[in-house]
């Protein structure tokens, strides 16, 4: 398989690329599952919700403007499509986080919340491209592992130990703002403080 970005894959699939659909389909099959599976449907029926949601997506692929945000539309097509199930057929209920940890099966839920760890991750570097190079640099140099000290960051980039904290700050609001985090939250309906702010609050430790 070549290795397509996620730009050139929707690109690639929108032209009927059989190849780069399959691969589409191999990167999201699960971010697909664990948004499905938080509405508790029978295992028959979330095969039947996460056909049509690959469904829509043939349908409307071509339509999506920014390739950036199909992981947002996905979760929120698929969303759309487990409650129109549920009335429809009388089957599943959604769960409030709480509820769905008391009902996961043990690894569960830590499988799904990590998937999805992993996709906000995603959203994120690619936010961080969108930032000035002096901007992303420091926030890399303070999210490494283990992470420099004020010290250290201040002699790397000739920056005054003083401005660090305040700088960091300013950088990751403009982060938020950024059009890959922005498009994120607004596919998703998630609100800043409940997805991404408790990540990009790592990079602020």
């Amino acid at each position: 398989m070549r290795d397509y970005d996620l730009t050139a894959l929707v690109q690639a699939s929108v032209k009927g690329d059989d190849e780069a659909w399959s691969e589409l389909v191999r990167r999201h099959a699960r971010l697909v599952a664990v948004t499905i599976r938080r509405f508790r449907l029978h295992p028959s029926d979330e095969q039947d919700v996460s056909q049509l949601v690959w469904l829509r997506l043939i349908e409307s692929i071509e339509h999506i403007r920014d390739p950036a945000a199909l992981p947002g539309w996905l979760v929120t097509t698929t969303r759309h499509e487990c409650q129109r199930y549920v009335r429809r057929n009388g089957r599943g209920v959604v769960v409030d986080p709480q509820t769905l940890n008391a009902l996961a099966t043990p690894g569960e839920h830590e499988h799904d919340e990590a998937l999805l760890a992993a996709e906000r991750h995603r959203v994120l570097l690619d936010g961080l491209e969108e930032l000035a190079p002096d901007h992303r640099e420091l926030i890399e140099l303070l999210s490494s592992d283990p992470p420099h000290t004020y010290a250290e960051i201040s002699r790397m980039l000739d920056i005054p130990i003083g401005s660090i904290g305040p700088t960091r700050r300013r950088v990751l609001e403009k982060l938020r703002e950024t059009t890959a985090v922005r498009t994120y939250l607004r596919s998703t309906g998630e609100s800043r403080t409940e997805d991404l702010g408790h990540v990009a609050a790592e990079l602020e430790r």
